[in-house]
């Protein structure tokens, strides 16, 4: 027997299912990456009620707030426990925000759309990437794109949930100009020292090397909320009465700290009933624009997780790139059949990473955490921003050393990759950077005149992209509200 099979033989059956140690990783820093993923996310356990619950002029939504959010925990611990097992990779999913309020704001109350019928929608943009998947078509477009490219998204994913933690936790905010620091360019209130608090305890534990730094910083920072809020009754933040409340979620117990899941919102779907209520060519656009936002913004979510790892092959690639897509293909249409929006990777999965997740091991933490949320619904939903963005911070810088990577010197590849870091975060979405940074490469390979060193997929979501642009007007000439 070789050797490597005899210290693969030594290895324990997870430890050889999940390649543990090939990936250079330990059990332990799998469950804990797994258990700073989840705390990471736990707000959507919190905000997708919120969203799905609100009635639109007589349409009620599929359920109440605690069967929402039981639909919520059940669904995203489902496929993130399908991605790790599937897939190995420590790619965490639940319903996406932005898709969510779309769902709520947009479709719902359009002609007469109810809730079902949104969700019928989101089924059939789901199936229809689930095609592409299947067919190769989505990971051969994932592979056409140019290397640095690709590392060009990773860091503007970095600068993207790097800004999402300083406007959650408020420590940004709109102002005088479009952003500001605090309230009128100053730090203020208890909230905001609970962020500070944690944002340097992490930093101070990450320079001195201590394990599980992001997860003591969460944990200890809820600590500290809790014991402010009983002394002090911050109570919720308010734009006009409350500027210095506590965001998302009030830091304290209500009653019992454990309450039994409802599942009332599964199976509430209608898959053609939009067509009766806004017709077939709404519908297709409708489709169009769900699809090419779930198309992207997984693309630079499993890059930038990968790359944070180092799970990345020479050209960029995630391992098992295909179970990848087809697991979160699935996603979106268990959302809609769960009736609680389309499911999709979530980029927090990144701070699991940064505490030591290299494997899909750390999914199935995440997602059993997600099953036990459903019966602790209360605990979880103590965690206020400001006790878990200063993980999103963080990981925001470990994303945005990549940025070296990118050969500034070449326009042709550096002002693509420039766009595409700047407008994730100036125009708050994944999809329009990736898209900024597909058109201008283009255009510029053209002027160029390298026509044919581009990719023709790269061509064809150019094109996409375009349409995805200027969705607005092409509305209005073929007459769709």
């Amino acid at each position: 027997m070789s050797t490597a099979s005899a210290t693969n033989a030594q290895l324990s059956p997870l430890d050889r299912f999940f390649k543990i140690s090939q990936r250079g990783s330990t059990v332990a820093r799998e469950v804990r990456g797994g258990l700073v993923t989840f705390f990471s996310m736990s707000y959507i356990l919190v905000l997708n009620p919120l969203i799905l619950s609100t009635p639109h002029d007589g349409i009620a939504p599929l359920g109440t707030t605690a069967q929402i959010a039981s639909g919520t925990a059940f669904i995203a611990g489902l496929m993130t426990i399908l991605m790790g097992v599937v897939a190995n990779y420590p790619l965490a999913l639940a319903a996406g925000l932005g898709i969510n309020a779309m769902v709520a704001y947009t479709l719902v109350g359009m002609h007469g759309m109810t809730y079902a019928d949104a969700m019928g929608l989101i089924v059939i943009e789901g199936v229809v990437i689930l095609l592409l998947v299947l067919t190769g078509f989505r990971e051969a477009v994932f592979r056409a794109v140019p290397a640095q490219l690709k590392t060009a998204i990773s860091v503007g994913l970095g600068l993207f949930i790097a800004l999402i933690g300083l406007i959650d936790s408020k420590v940004v905010r709109q102002g005088g100009t479009p952003l500001e620091l605090g309230l009128g360019g100053s730090l203020q209130g208890w909230p905001t020292l609970v962020f500070m608090f944690g944002l340097f305890l992490t930093l101070i534990l990450m320079v001195r090397k201590v394990r599980g730094a992001i997860l003591i910083g969460i944990l200890s920072s809820t600590v500290l909320a809790v014991i402010i809020e009983a002394v002090a009754h911050l109570g919720a933040f308010n734009a006009e009465k409350n500027k210095t409340g506590w965001s998302l979620a009030v830091p304290h117990l209500n009653g019992s700290p454990f309450a039994m899941p409802s599942f009332e919102t599964l199976g509430k779907f209608s898959l053609l009933g939009s067509i009766d209520k806004v017709g077939i060519v709404s519908v297709v656009l409708l489709v169009f624009t769900l699809l090419l936002a779930d198309f992207f913004d997984t693309m630079g979510t499993m890059i930038a997780v990968g790359a944070e790892g180092d799970l990345l092959d020479s050209e960029g690639n995630p391992p098992k790139t295909r179970e990848i897509l087809v697991v979160d293909s699935l996603a979106a249409v268990a959302g809609g059949v769960g009736g609680v929006s389309s499911n999709t990777s979530y980029i927090e999965s990144a701070t699991g990473v940064g505490e030591g997740a290299r494997t899909g091991l750390a999914s199935v933490v995440t997602g059993c955490m997600f099953f036990l949320s459903m019966f602790i619904a209360p605990l979880v939903s103590m965690v206020p921003y400001e006790a878990a963005t200063p993980a999103l911070v963080i990981v925001g810088f470990l994303m945005m050393t990549q940025v070296a990577e990118i050969d500034w010197t070449d326009l042709e590849i550096a002002i693509p990759s420039f766009l595409t870091i700047a407008m994730m975060p100036f125009s708050y979405s994944i999809t329009n950077g990736i898209g900024a940074g597909f058109l201008s490469y283009v255009v510029l390979a053209v002027a160029r005149g390298k026509v044919k060193q581009i990719h023709p997929l790269m061509w064809l979501t150019a094109v996409l992209f375009l349409v995805y642009f200027t969705l607005a007007p092409i509305k209005a000439i073929l007459g769709v509200s």
